[in-house]
């Protein structure tokens, strides 16, 4: 009998042959990349990055109902990005959203190639249930339970929206998925850039209103109040001056400049109605004006005259206006910067000027850096939007965007927390981030597609542009912008 297999030299041998045979037959035996889907960490917020198009999954418009799609879109790492595994046991696990609380679903239970993927409530069914697959090159595989197919993006689609589907696993790039894992920590806020916008796009402290003919009409800080147009949201045309021959009314505040600020334009009963602020940095002698037209095109504006103004003896300062119109067809102005912080006071429709005497406060930060407000109304709260900190230095301006709400246009305003707004409270909801400096002055428009956030905000080469978002509410009815 030969003894050599009995020996440890000839058992050697036989192994050797045996995994030179293996390697001739099925090359990723020894090539495959570390097993990745057994060392995934069920207490951890994960970012899947689609290896074709570099985006990563994400619930279409931040929404939190059953059947919203999923899409990819480009990284943010917001909560609607992250996505956490439940192990279902077996080696399948659901993928539940940190922003809604469901899971990914292929919709319909479907077997189908190109089936919509879905979010949905958390049934730990097989069409919900996916299995982690490695490849050979850093990616993993999401193979559905319930069809046997991979989770994809649909098309080949690089694009911002691309639909998630599934489709027969054939090994594509657009089914191959990194996983980036965030930790178990609440993560930091993210904050979506600005939205695309063209043309002529600098200003500072826009404000817009919607023409009845569809368009838009924006209002922005500048000699004569600066105008711009558009037809879209999109491209932005400058318009000229609403007071392109100065305004000599305003030189005891402005220290005889032309130079105007942070304008208010609401459209209302068939005319234009603009308040706008007249002053110098730093100072509180500052008056707020009312002018009107009925096309709102440069030139045609007409001075109404003098609002409220301020002087060194008041805590407070008569800038940046807005106009308020409650839910009963109340009138009333918002104002304030610095000093003792927000004021109202009630108009008179019929002229556009005070109705009375009364001052009320409803927000400040003890003297600190509170300004720009606005006031929108959704469902039944009024939502006081502010600016904190500083705006006006270029790349260094630190201005964010604050947000409280009451049920009473008057107040008390309170944050989220609880925290009232005439105390320092405000939930933040935009802030400065990469090379988004700044963000700030804000107004909301309600327009066909939702509610829409404007602002400006400063790039790194300290220029003032218009920002342009949408802004959704969550479950508990607070703002947030995407």
């Amino acid at each position: 009998m030969d003894t050599s297999a009995r020996s440890p030299a000839g058992r050697c041998r036989i192994l050797a042959l045996v995994l030179l045979a293996l390697i001739a037959i099925c090359p990723s035996v020894v090539s495959a990349g570390p097993a990745r889907a057994a060392t995934i960490d069920t207490n951890a917020w994960y970012v899947l990055v689609n290896r074709h198009s570099g985006k990563v999954l994400d619930v279409y418009n931040l929404a939190t109902n059953d059947g919203a799609p999923l899409v990819q879109w480009s990284r943010n790492d917001g909560a609607w990005q992250q996505w956490q595994f439940v192990d279902s046991g077996g080696g399948y696990y659901r993928l539940k959203s940190r922003h809604s609380g469901k899971v990914v679903d292929v919709s319909g239970r479907s077997t189908a190639d190109g089936a919509d993927v879905i979010q949905y409530t958390d049934k730990n069914a097989a069409n919900q249930q996916f299995r982690v697959v490695d490849t050979d090159n850093g990616h993993i595989k999401l193979i559905n339970r319930n069809s046997g197919k991979a989770l994809e993006v649909w098309e080949w689609s690089t694009a911002d929206g691309g639909r998630i589907s599934q489709y027969t696993d054939h090994n594509g790039a657009n089914q191959q998925w990194r996983l980036v894992k965030l930790g178990d920590s609440t993560p930091s806020p993210s904050y979506p850039n600005p939205g695309y916008v063209t043309g002529d796009v600098a200003a500072h402290d826009p404000e817009v209103t919607k023409k009845p003919d569809g368009t838009y009409l924006l209002a922005y800080t500048g000699d004569g109040i600066q105008l711009k147009t558009s037809t879209d949201r999109t491209t932005w045309r400058n318009a000229g001056a609403a007071f392109p021959g100065g305004v000599p009314w305003a030189y005891g505040y402005t220290n005889n400049s032309n130079t105007l600020w942070a304008p208010d334009i609401t459209y209302v009963n068939g005319r234009y109605y603009m308040y706008y602020s007249a002053s110098t940095f730093g100072s509180n002698r500052s008056a707020i004006f009312l002018a009107t037209s009925t096309t709102g095109a440069s030139g045609s504006w007409t001075n109404q005259g003098l609002v409220i103004e301020s002087t060194a003896s008041d805590n407070w300062n008569a800038i940046d206006p807005n106009l308020v119109i409650d839910d009963q067809g109340r009138w009333w102005l918002d104002f304030g910067s610095f000093w003792s912080g927000i004021k109202m006071i009630q108009l008179d429709p019929a002229t556009g000027k005070r109705l009375d005497s009364t001052i009320r406060s409803i927000a400040g930060r003890n003297g600190g850096a509170i300004e720009a407000p606005f006031i929108y109304r959704h469902g039944g709260y009024y939502y006081q939007f502010v600016s904190f900190d500083l705006c006006c230095r270029g790349a260094s301006s630190t201005y964010r965007i604050m947000v409280g709400r009451s049920t009473s246009v008057t107040g008390p305003y309170v944050d989220r927390d609880g925290t009232p707004l005439t105390s320092g409270g405000g939930t933040q909801i935009l802030a400065g981030h990469g090379s988004v400096h700044g963000p700030g002055h804000q107004a909301v428009l309600q327009d066909n597609d939702g509610d829409i956030l404007f602002y400006h905000w400063y790039a790194d080469d300290g220029s003032s542009r218009l920002g342009i978002n949408k802004l959704g509410w969550d479950n508990a009815g607070w703002p947030y912008v995407y």
